[in-house]
């Protein structure tokens, strides 16, 4: 099982809270500055694999690759009293350590690392943690949410488990051929993260963490992962969004078995708004895709299609009661692979759950134990 690896979204969006209510940003008209091509990107092309480049004073941009479709992680280095701040690590594999050695030869200029910041627990961020903690006798700073993820999930615990996932896709109506194709998938995320420190220094929400004599801030956010960081410094107005904020894809919000009835859309919701809290040309340096200025804007883009898409998802219900399976065709316009399907259907789930949690639908379960969706006015007409 794979929970969470590299999982951006097949389809970009993200919603206010309650979107699919009356009167909502699902009736308003989006910013015209809200098209990712019109954001501001101050940087042409990314770093060289092996190379940095300096985006802001002190900070500076790796960029490292990922075997999957989405086909890389930005990482960062940031200057921290006479040494190094890691953020973000890339997956443990040997192509992935190999860049990071040329890096160590040549842009630490034989300074040392300091620490290690992991956004959140997917592989591709965490990935050579407890490489890098190891080799340079540095803590790693992380959530406990987070960081306790990786440890359930190397352990089997807590639902992370192939049997878990099958009993939530197939509770939600996959078909018992692709529900077996899960388990033959392995276990792709140890791989990926071989190793993981046994300890960590703990980041909360509105943490504020001193780098070489500027403070930057905790930004928690949640819906993606179980407890996400973002760091921004007002001093330089910078934030590093993770997978928070992304200037072309959002980032994937699934329901997990940890939490099958969970509304994990309503969650990203929320915390996708904190960045309206930043000034509106904050940098944003995003773990995928290029640097951008426009935060407001991306939210906003982001607000207006996801609820465009909930208000298909809606009418979709009001055809005939709708499982998540039903409705990966009315949220994916193209067809979905094997490994597509997993993120797909934790993405149906949540956008059906969110319609519930919302007063829009009603579940039930057919004779045959699947969840499905019918509009709440339909329901409501029925035993009149």
């Amino acid at each position: 099982m794979l929970p969470g690896c590299c999982d951006a979204a097949i389809i970009g969006r993200t919603v206010l809270p309650c979107a699919c209510a009356h009167g909502s940003s699902a009736d308003s008209s989006p910013s015209p500055v809200a098209n990712p091509a019109v954001l501001d990107y101050p940087f042409s092309a990314p770093p060289e694999p092996g190379t940095v480049l300096e985006v802001c004073r002190g900070v500076r941009w790796l960029r490292m690759g990922l075997p999957f479709e989405l086909d890389h992680i930005n990482l960062w280095l940031l200057e921290d009293a006479g040494g190094w701040t890691i953020v973000d690590t890339g997956i443990g594999n040997a192509p992935t350590r190999a860049l990071w050695e040329r890096i160590f030869e040549t842009a630490l200029a034989g300074r040392p690392v300091r620490r290690v910041i992991v956004t959140h627990y997917h592989p591709d961020h965490a990935g050579n943690a407890a490489w890098l903690c190891s080799r340079f006798a540095v803590p790693l700073w992380m959530t406990r949410g987070e960081f306790l993820t990786v440890h359930a999930i190397h352990a089997g615990m807590a639902s992370y488990t192939p049997e878990a996932a099958a009993a939530l896709y197939r509770s939600n109506g996959l078909d018992e051929a692709r529900v077996a194709a899960l388990s033959r998938r392995g276990d792709l995320f140890r791989k990926l993260v071989p190793d993981f420190p046994g300890s960590h220094r703990r980041l909360v929400d509105g943490a504020q963490i001193d780098i070489d004599g500027r403070i930057w801030r905790a930004i928690g956010g949640y819906g993606h992962s179980p407890e996400h960081a973002a760091l921004y410094c007002e001093q330089d107005n910078v934030v590093i969004s993770g997978d928070m904020l992304l200037p072309r894809i959002s980032t994937n919000v699934a329901v997990r078995p940890i939490d099958p009835g969970g509304n994990p859309l309503g969650m990203f919701l929320g915390s996708i708004r904190r960045f309206l809290e930043l000034p509106q040309d904050v940098l944003v340096l995003p773990s995928h895709g290029m640097p951008f200025r426009g935060a407001h804007a991306r939210v906003a883009s982001l607000e207006a299609h996801h609820a465009a898409r909930l208000e298909e998802l809606l009418a979709a219900c009001g055809e005939a009661p709708c499982s998540a399976v039903e409705a990966l065709p009315v949220l994916f316009k193209r067809t979905l692979g094997d490994s597509q399907i997993f993120f797909a259907m934790g993405e149906a789930i949540a956008h059906l759950h969110h319609l519930h949690a919302c007063g829009k639908v009603v579940q039930t379960s057919d004779a045959h134990g699947v969840a499905r969706y019918s509009p709440r006015s339909l329901q409501t007409r029925a035993a009149a």
